[in-house]
Parts: C-alpha cells; sequence; structure tokens
C-alpha cells in the first residue's frame, strides 16, 4: 500500500487549522494555550496577540486577571525558551523537559560552572527565590557568595535552567509591565506535593494534534528533546503516516483535522516568536520561499509577522505614544500583495489597533520593503 503524499499546501492548511488559524475558534483561553501545548512569550505581551489572533471574543483584561491569579505562568520549557502555560501543564511539562535545559545549560555555561555541584546550587538558589522573587541578575550575585570567584551570570542562568522558576506578575499582564523576578512554581501555584512528568509518549500525541502532521525532526525541533524515534516507533500504530514532496515521513492522528488545499485562509497578524513559525524543522509549510530568511528572523528569532494565504508575506509593528493616546501599525509587504490582500490586510490591521490600543487614535503606514 502506497504512502499518500501531502503537499506543501495541505500541509499549510492543516497546520492553519490546528494552530487555529482558518478561522477563530469558539474556545477558552486555558483550552487553547493548552491545545498549543504553550505560548512562546519571549515578550511578555505576546500572549495576547497570540490569542486574539485565534479565538473568537477574546478579551485581554479577563485574561491578565486569570494570570494574575495564577491559572497561567510563565516558565522556562519547549527549547528552553519562555512560554506562557497553564498551571496545570507548567510542571508536568517543565519536569519532561528538564533535559532540554540541562543541555543549554552546559552549552551555554558548562565551562563557566566547572567545579559546582549543580544540585547543591539548585537547593541554594530554590531558598533565595522563595524567600522573596528576584530577577536572575539578584539570585546570580546572591549565589556568588557561596560560589566566590564564579560568573554571576552563569550562577543565574543555571538556577534558571536547574529550578522550575516562572516569572511572577505584575509581569505579563495586560498593558503593564515589570522586572522580570522569579519564584519556584510550587511556591507560586502552592503546590506542596510532588507532581509526576508528562509522559514522552503524551507530549508528542499533544504536538501532532497542535502541529501535524509531523516528522520526528520536526517534533523534536519544537521541543528541544533528543531521542524521540523510539517514542514515534511506539505509537506508530495509533498514528496515520503521510510523507511529504521531499520524501520525509508524516505522522498524524487519524482523526485529526487535514483540509483540503484549496480552503481559504484569511490574513493573520502574529507576535515575535509566535510557535507557528518556529514549530518544525522544515518551515516551508508557513514560509513563503520569497522570502529571505533574515528578512523575518533575528537570527533564529521570528519577528511579528502577517500571513496572507496562509504563508508569511511581511511583518508589522505597533507604536504608541507614552500616553498611549495614539497608535499606528506599521506593515512591511516582503512580496507583492494584490489589492484585495491590502484591502484584507487594513481591516485586520484595524482591528488588531483597536485590540491592542482601544480608545486611542489610530493610523495604518504601509512601509516599503528597504531592499525591494
Amino acid at each position: 500500500m502506497s504512502i499518500r503524499i501531502l503537499t506543501e499546501q495541505e500541509l499549510n492548511r492543516a497546520t492553519l487549522d490546528r494552530q487555529l488559524l482558518l478561522r477563530r475558534a469558539d474556545m477558552d483561553a486555558a483550552e487553547a494555550v493548552e491545545h498549543l501545548v504553550g505560548l512562546q512569550t519571549q515578550i511578555p505581551p505576546n500572549h495576547y496577540v497570540a490569542l486574539w489572533s485565534r479565538l473568537a471574543g477574546f478579551d485581554a483584561e479577563d485574561f491578565s486577571r486569570r494570570f494574575q491569579s495564577r491559572e497561567f505562568v510563565r516558565i522556562s520549557v519547549q527549547r528552553s525558551t519562555i512560554h506562557t502555560v497553564t498551571a496545570r501543564d507548567c510542571l508536568p511539562l517543565r519536569q519532561l523537559l528538564q533535559p532540554v535545559q540541562d543541555r543549554s545549560l552546559k552549552g551555554a555555561f558548562g565551562r563557566q560552572l566547572q567545579g559546582i555541584d549543580l544540585s547543591e546550587l539548585a537547593e541554594r538558589a530554590r531558598k533565595l527565590a522563595e524567600q522573596e522573587p528576584r530577577t536572575f541578575n539578584d539570585l546570580g550575585k546572591l549565589l556568588a557568595e557561596s560560589y566566590p570567584g564564579y560568573d554571576v551570570q552563569a550562577l543565574g542562568v543555571a538556577a534558571r535552567n536547574k529550578l522550575a522558576l516562572v516569572q511572577v506578575t505584575p509581569r505579563g499582564l495586560w498593558l503593564q509591565g515589570g522586572l522580570p523576578k522569579h519564584t519556584t512554581a510550587e511556591q507560586w501555584l502552592g503546590i506542596a506535593e510532588a507532581v509526576p512528568a508528562m509522559t514522552p509518549e503524551e507530549l508528542v500525541l499533544r504536538y501532532l494534534k497542535a502541529f501535524g502532521p509531523a516528522s520526528i525532526m520536526d517534533a523534536q525541533t519544537w521541543s528541544g528533546l533528543t531521542g524521540l524515534r523510539e517514542v514515534f516507533d511506539k505509537l506508530r500504530a495509533d498514528l496515520v503516516v503521510f510523507q511529504s514532496e521531499g520524501g520525509v515521513e508524516l505522522y498524524d492522528l487519524p482523526d485529526a483535522p487535514r483540509p483540503g488545499a484549496d480552503v481559504e485562509a484569511p490574513v493573520r497578524f502574529l507576535p515575535d516568536y509566535d510557535n507557528v513559525f518556529i514549530g518544525h524543522k522544515d518551515r516551508t509549510r508557513i514560509n513563503d520561499s520569497r522570502v529571505p530568511k533574515d528578512k523575518v528572523f533575528l537570527g533564529n528569532s521570528p519577528i511579528s509577522a502577517f500571513t496572507v494565504d496562509g504563508r508569511i508575506r511581511g511583518v508589522w509593528k505597533v507604536e504608541t505614544d507614552k500616553k498611549r493616546t495614539a497608535a499606528t501599525v506599521n506593515l512591511t509587504p516582503l512580496v507583492p500583495i494584490t489589492g484585495a490582500q491590502r484591502a484584507e490586510l487594513e481591516a485586520e490591521g484595524a482591528k488588531l489597533l483597536a485590540f491592542l490600543a482601544p480608545g486611542a487614535d489610530h493610523d495604518l503606514r504601509w512601509l516599503a520593503d528597504e531592499n525591494g
């Protein structure tokens, strides 16, 4: 029996559907965050635009209240990067992905931390972080009292990677800011007993539900884990297998939606680091081949982009004055767009401004791609 080949366009539409980007979903924010296995939020407010673009009637102030009440937290998980996750997912996900944090720490600061018992350091850091929320720099300075001569930054990052540290509010609240201060997830969420780790099998199934069809390398790229072939082999009998146009095996859940290639995709504005941009090893399903990588990525970090017909076609940025009385969204197309697409982007851009800067004077500007 031959394996069905999925075209790039079919993969694009399937991914958009799983990512709640073909239509805004009538879904609670917590359900959406868990469905997506978190939202990458290196920039704290990014979860608001990410959810606004995906959910019907998304209420930023309600989400902020729920964030304040600790229903959601921001913590380092996939790829050792900061994600907004639900309190329920926080520790199970973090424990499964602890090897990712360990590998990241060793790669970045292994030499600077030679000679330190990291388990002992983690317990010292736990006591300090649970006394009161602290920045990594403050943690590093305090730890340096016990580890004289060691690099302060390395000590702070070691605390971050060895402990499940969450960033406390007001950082992450709607239209608010604050220093990135941290305490342990256990302290913040009032968890006194050990929480079992999520299993690799559960993570893979959840990944496929939100990002499939996908390859083993796609799942490893998204999660930061290695050695997932064994997990896929174990699950294979319960999955369907396709093939990309490039001959790569793609796995999926049997009953997952895979809409046709001709399904229309509305324009969407997505924030920096959105996982739809970086959730696969092979990004051809979302990237427009005509757009140079350096136009939408700073190094490996994606910047705010808009999609047209389901693919990255330009970048955007909102600027506001200090009093938030005026707001402008700047749109920079990176490939030619039609008049109808331009009108659709302008309409969606107006809605974006109404969401991000309610009550302000709004403007939309088209900027030329500087490199043509």
